[in-house]
């Protein structure tokens, strides 16, 4: 058996983002982040996530990746 390398990774698949068959991931973050449980109402919702892998932030698709900065910041 060979590492998985990028490529191996179904990264560009299309998933689901709400309801029960929704992918584990966004799961597990509609359920951690403030305010979860919400239903993701467009595809550019961000979730900010710290170091321990805790969903710190759930941010608009309005809200420009730039304006995150400050939020980055004060976890690095």
């Amino acid at each position: 058996m060979h590492a998985k390398t990028w490529c191996d990774i179904p990264i560009f698949n299309k998933i689901k983002v709400n309801g029960p068959s929704a992918d584990p991931l966004y799961k597990f973050l509609k359920a951690t982040a403030v305010g979860g449980g919400k239903r993701i109402r467009w595809n550019f919702t961000k979730f900010l996530v710290d170091r321990n892998g805790e969903v710190v932030g759930r941010f608009d698709s309005a809200v420009k990746p730039e304006e995150l900065d400050p939020e980055v910041a004060k976890l690095l």
